[in-house]
């Protein structure tokens, strides 16, 4: 069956029947801020909600997520609850107020100076402070009380997201055990070595058995979570059926790769807007007819931006044909830049920026031109049909969709994806030239290749990664999810 918005509804009746639908998340799929016409909702720049939102308005429900806008309450009625979308009301956003001080400790310390260095590894070391995990633990019970009282006594399937809740699911069992509760760990699971320095692992994984279900992109971390499992606490794992049985409870720990609605995607890639954009794109002045590549990325030290722009260096050095034929953009929001990894990491890429384009630079040309700001989606699509290649260079990723997305978006079947191997989306999209982004030589080959590639190439490695993408979209990882859900209702 080819999943779309519609059969994922139809399946939902099917699976779920009079069953609440709960979805919880840190960051919330629509953000009410005020600007010069009063109030205005916005989507946040995160490929989890960008993924979500889609299925969450085939199949209804709430979605519960803590309030991040300045005209956030100004919207809400007297439970916390704004329909959404604005435009198109499908399902419920209900908002959960947080402290400054639980922000900074639950959201800041814990969960992205602890728990996000730990699941990725690229050699930055996690901070634990007690404080922060008290505010974690909190933050945490505050939102299990407040999905017991979404669902009010009634049967409901919770579908949790993310690092940001490790003890949620343990939480809601505790008081509703007969819920059929769901988790998606939507970034990397460490190995046991790596995880053994967490000073609350015992917790942390006492917390994620309270899961029926414990979902991650690729099969490799689930297994990881299985030898922590069998390792650091007294639970029986069985690595063929996939699961650890602990206090007389199963958790079925799966692959669900995640995916895009594809079918919106190229919709907008194929509309006369997107097209005007582009066509402006290739007129700028720094581009013209110079052959050009994008990056989108949040500014995120597990994104392998300076890896890339080094190799752009290197390129030049070892090509330097493509010396003035040759642009990059990079576009992308500035992200926790209070936390010091990250006004670092900002301040290493805009002096990488600054040395490679001084090197470089010309009259009318420079290699490198950075954004750091949120495009909407039709803006990275018409950069998408602009550019002649797109690189994502993630020194470690549990999927990354910004490659789906640009394959999405060339409906003319060509472009070239270079991805790195570290990604979870390596995994499907083999037909992308694959980089180690640490290898500087052979990623600025990588480069010099699919600048060089023929149109021939180009075209049936394309039309091969968009069938996949096509075929494994959200509404499929989400039909997935929902049937081995409804198995255990």
């Amino acid at each position: 069956m080819a999943w779309t918005k519609d059969n994922l509804k139809d399946v939902v009746r099917e699976k779920i029947g009079d069953h609440k639908f709960i979805v919880i998340s840190n960051r919330e799929p629509y953000i009410h801020t005020y600007g010069d016409g009063g109030i205005q909702c916005v989507t946040p720049a995160s490929g989890m909600t960008t993924a979500l939102d889609p299925v969450m308005q085939a199949c209804g429900g709430t979605w519960i997520a803590s309030g991040s806008g300045d005209a956030d309450w100004d919207v809400v009625d007297d439970k916390n609850h704004v329909p959404v979308p604005p435009w198109n009301p499908s399902y419920t956003l209900r908002r959960v107020p947080l402290t400054r001080e639980e922000e900074e400790g639950y959201y800041y310390g814990f969960a992205n100076e602890a728990l996000w260095p730990l699941c990725h590894n690229v050699y930055v070391r996690p901070s634990f402070r007690e404080r922060d995990w008290e505010s974690y633990r909190s933050v945490n019970e505050k939102f299990a009380e407040v999905v017991l009282d979404e669902l009010a006594g009634d049967a409901g399937f919770v579908f949790i997201q993310d690092y940001h809740f490790a003890l949620l699911s343990r939480l809601i069992k505790e008081k509703r055990p007969e819920v059929v509760v769901a988790q998606f760990w939507h970034i990397p699971w460490p190995n046991p070595e790596s995880f053994r320095v967490c000073p609350q692992a015992e917790e942390i994984l006492l917390g994620l058995l309270g899961n029926d279900i414990l979902g991650f992109h690729i099969r490799y971390h689930g297994l990881n979570f299985l030898d922590c499992a069998d390792r650091f606490i007294e639970a029986r794992v069985d690595p063929e059926r996939m699961s650890v049985f602990k206090g007389g409870r199963e958790t079925l720990v799966r692959p669900f790769p995640i995916s895009i609605d594809y079918e919106h995607v190229e919709a907008i890639a194929q509309s006369p807007a997107v097209a005007a954009k582009a066509a402006a794109i290739r007129k700028d002045y720094r581009i013209k007819s110079r052959l050009l590549g994008v990056g989108v990325d949040r500014m995120d030290y597990t994104k392998g931006v300076p890896e890339r722009f080094w190799a752009i260096d290197r390129l030049f050095k070892i090509h330097p044909e493509h010396v003035g034929r040759f642009v990059f953009i990079q576009m992308g929001p500035i992200t926790r830049i209070h936390i010091p990894q990250y006004k670092a990491y900002n301040d290493e890429i805009y002096h990488a920026m600054v040395d490679i384009n001084e090197r470089w630079r010309s009259k009318d040309w420079q290699p490198i031109i950075l954004h750091k700001t949120h495009f909407g989606l039709a803006d990275v699509v018409s950069h998408f049909r602009a550019a002649d290649l797109c690189i994502v260079s993630s020194l470690h990723d549990g999927m990354n969709l910004v490659a789906k997305e640009f394959v999405a978006a060339r409906t003319d079947e060509q472009g070239v994806l270079l991805l790195s191997q570290f990604t979870g989306s390596a995994r499907e999209l083999g037909d992308a030239v694959l980089v180690n982004p640490i290898a500087v030589d052979a990623f600025a080959e990588a480069i010099h290749r699919a600048l060089t590639m023929t149109e021939e190439e180009k075209g049936e490695r394309m039309r091969k990664m968009r069938a996949v993408v096509q075929e494994n979209n959200v509404f499929k990882w989400a039909g997935k999810i929902v049937n081995e859900m409804k198995k255990l209702a």
